[in-house]
């Protein structure tokens, strides 16, 4: 079957000259990349197995972050590193949604918006734990931006990671979430379109928002997701997916792409088919801004925050517990970045023999 990098190939220069100045640097240089990754053009490394005698090159990666080929080893990674920062309460997932009105706008000024969406949608989240009736707390929030639908629709959005609790302004006492309910959606979501109206009236871009957006409901949804670690690997793929993995693409004939994706209200597997042209613009349209920051911490879980999340171990793990006392990882997975390269064809390892230099570009 196809790959993205397939499909790039072969129309990315159509694309590029049809849109040309119009073209987002981001977007060029992640056509780029895909196209470059793992081939002889990044450089990379020749082994021989002592074995069988076979030769195996093994290509660089481009690194991008919307790249299929370079997002599949980062998830185990992530929650590895993530799992101090556990709590041993039930958690919750937050999404947060831009109406269609301010679509326009957001794929305009991504970096702006996607920067009011995060502010707008962590304020207000806080804003509602800190009532009594509530939890009375500060929040502890991991938050990721996606921007795509399954069928690679343009639909901004954030998630929230949430332990379900809060700390008192007094730092003495944790004030769990009651009855798999952490704060209610309807009031959340009218201080949500409040918080993100206001700071946007100080861009000098509100003008350019439909008025009735403002007396839409906008949606927010709080679900309940089990434990720390069940919800560690439930946030993870929100991280590192891209907008289309390789195995979702069907076909690439008579400049036509097919690829299938999953309804999200039926769950049946569905297949759509696009010129060529328009899925490459439905894909970069995913693209972020250079260097955006689409993980984002808040609340307790803020670097700056995290002697408050001591005090919350301190109130919720027993004073003779060993859990926050973390032995070092095994060998095993220490030497990980070291592993040997195993033959394809007989399993045996392989010896590295040279190395492909890296072509260069134009100057």
């Amino acid at each position: 079957m196809p790959e993205l990098a397939d499909i790039l190939r072969l129309h990315g220069p159509d694309y590029i000259a049809h849109y040309k100045d119009r073209l987002l640097p981001s977007h060029r240089r992640t056509i780029e990349d895909i196209c470059t990754c793992r081939t002889e053009t990044l450089g990379g490394h020749v082994y021989r197995c002592p074995q069988c005698h076979k030769e195996h090159y093994q290509y660089h990666s481009c690194k991008n972050r919307h790249c299929p080929k370079c997002q599949n080893d980062q998830v185990d990674r992530w929650i590895d590193s993530q799992r101090d920062l556990l709590l041993p309460v039930l958690y919750f997932m937050a999404t947060f949604t831009v109406p269609r009105g301010l679509r326009r706008l957001a794929r305009s000024h991504q970096r702006l918006v996607y920067d009011l969406l995060f502010q707008a949608s962590q304020q207000a989240l806080q804003k509602l734990a800190y009532d009594p009736k509530y939890l009375g707390g500060t929040l502890g929030m991991i938050g990721v931006l996606q921007t795509w639908t399954r069928d690679l629709r343009y639909h901004p959005h954030v998630h929230y990671l949430i332990p379900g609790g809060g700390l008192t302004p007094d730092h003495h006492t944790w004030q769990p979430a009651r009855y798999h309910y952490l704060v209610p959606e309807k009031p959340l979501a009218q201080i949500f379109r409040a918080t993100f109206r206001d700071l946007l009236k100080k861009t000098g871009l509100f003008h350019q928002v439909p008025a009735n957006v403002w007396h839409q409901d906008w949606v927010v949804d709080i679900i309940p997701v089990g434990s720390g670690e069940a919800a560690l690997k439930y946030l993870a793929p929100y991280i590192f997916r891209v907008a289309i993995s390789n195995r979702n693409i069907l076909n690439l004939k008579d400049g036509h792409v097919t690829f299938r994706y999953q309804d999200s209200k039926t769950h049946s597997t569905r297949t759509t088919t696009l010129p060529a042209e328009r899925f490459i613009g439905r894909f970069l349209q995913h693209v972020l801004p250079r260097h955006f920051q689409k993980v984002r911490t808040y609340g307790l879980l803020h670097p700056k925050q995290r002697h408050l999340l001591k005090i919350v171990k301190e109130h919720l793990e027993p004073k003779n517990s060993l859990a926050l006392e973390r032995s070092p990882d095994p060998p095993s997975k220490q030497r990980i970045s070291c592993r040997a390269v195993l033959c394809p064809f007989c399993a045996g390892e392989m010896i590295l023999i040279r190395q492909i230099r890296r072509r260069r570009g134009p100057p």
